[in-house]
């Protein structure tokens, strides 16, 4: 995998890093701002999201409704996303085609129009949208294990945001939200695909430095004191089976255990997806029928975030009885060094689910910002080699480390029928 990129930092504090991929005639770019659910005060969660449905009502030079046919029409597509660090929008264009999208993203950083109209139909489809995700069970388990494990830090709240803020988010806080955070200095452009990275840079000068400078946005520094002891809470509610989520504080993703928490998940859960069936908490709990399903996964956070188990419970078992066999897995892995030929296959599975993750040019580009929201690109391109470094006895002392009782939150959804 070839790793040669440019990093340039223009005068007006943006961030561009470019990357010529010569497989096939497409470029695909992502701009990546610092803003997410992290940033977002109560009464104003779900704000960031909010803002991405926005910026796609278009400008002078691109009005809305004429942006989607322009890229279509030029065999592109397009899409958006917010987590909790970022917001980011993209577009994999044919590689001669690439111009409109710089032109677009460029143009639409500064002259997004929002109006009190679209305000309010986009609150409908956001409520709408919350209100869907309300009618899952795994949703309304996973809101309360969160809430409950961030008291104080801002990744308390889901990224769509409380109802009563989305009720009450008003067009100037969603404008002044805008204008806050969607400044060239927080802002980074990453360009992966077929073309010449000197044209590339003097395209991407002509067009975005001249935007002016912002100040520099505010940040939300409220860090979650340690928990004090296990947290167990029940959600009742419609359906007819029963799941439970389990959820450790684990460190942010630089922090030097990092690397053995991710060899340690991919032994107990697999690599995302990948073979899972083969993992220790499956056998234990699914091939031994105590469980319907048994799934883990992190997230790589600028501040420490959480590891989360989710087990679909067998009607004719008690979450009591999963939950026992789960904690068995847990002493193992704590208490028996697990052999090197495992955490060599646990390695090798989750450089699989990597390399697969950054095959396309797609995922290329997106790699350079995402790492770049919490760390810089020698954290992806040093993935692999740390994965590897990871011993037994480090996957064992993160083990005891962190997935003490104490440290966790164990929610269980209780259903009650079809109501």
């Amino acid at each position: 995998m070839k790793n040669n990129i440019t990093q340039v930092t223009l005068k007006n504090g943006m961030k561009v890093m470019l990357k010529e991929i010569h497989t096939a005639p497409i470029v695909s770019s992502w701009i990546w701002y610092k803003v997410g659910s992290r940033d977002e005060p109560t009464g104003k969660t779900g704000i960031s999201h909010w803002t991405e449905h926005m910026m796609f009502k278009g400008t002078k030079k691109f009005p809305n409704g004429i942006l989607d046919k322009a890229i279509s029409r030029d065999g592109g597509r397009w899409n958006a996303s917010t987590s909790k660090d970022s917001t980011r929008y993209f577009e994999t264009m044919p590689a001669d085609k690439i111009d409109l999208a710089l032109r677009l993203e460029a143009d639409r950083m500064q002259n997004t129009i929002i109006t009190e109209k679209e305000v309010a139909s986009e609150r409908t489809v956001i409520i709408s949208e919350r209100e869907g995700s309300e009618n899952e069970p795994t949703f309304q388990l996973s809101e309360a294990v969160q809430h409950a494990a961030f008291r104080v830090h801002s990744y308390h709240h889901e990224i769509i945001g409380d109802k009563a803020d989305l009720l009450t988010i008003t067009r100037d806080d969603l404008y002044n939200h805008y204008k806050t955070y969607y400044v060239p200095n927080n802002a980074i452009l990453c360009l992966a695909g077929d073309f010449d990275t000197k044209t590339m840079l003097k395209k991407v000068k002509a067009l975005y430095e001249k935007i002016p400078k912002g100040k520099i946005p505010p940040r939300m520094i409220r860090p979650e004191p340690p928990q004090k002891g296990e947290v167990r809470l029940s959600v009742e509610g419609p359906g007819e089976t029963a799941f439970t989520q389990i959820a450790y504080h684990i460190p942010n993703a630089t922090h030097p255990d990092y690397f053995p928490i991710q060899v340690m998940e991919s032994l107990l859960n697999g690599a995302s997806g990948l073979s899972y069936k083969t993992a220790r908490l499956y056998r234990a709990l699914v091939d031994k029928e105590f469980a319907v399903d048994v799934s883990g996964w992190s997230e790589s956070n600028i501040d420490p975030t959480l590891y989360r188990i989710t087990i679909t419970h067998r009607p004719d078992k008690t979450p009591e009885q999963a939950l026992s066999v789960f904690d068995d897995e847990i002493k193992r892995i704590q208490n028996e060094l697990v052999t090197n030929e495992e955490i060599t296959r646990a390695v090798k599975q989750a450089k699989a689910v990597f390399a697969y993750g950054s095959e396309n040019i797609t995922h290329q580009a997106f790699w350079m910002g995402y790492t770049s929201m919490f760390a810089d690109y020698s954290w992806y391109t040093n993935y692999v080699k740390n994965l590897a470094k990871v011993t037994p006895q480090d996957v064992q002392r993160v083990a005891q480390e962190y997935l003490q009782p104490s440290n966790r939150v164990v929610g269980v959804y209780i259903p009650k029928g079809r109501g």
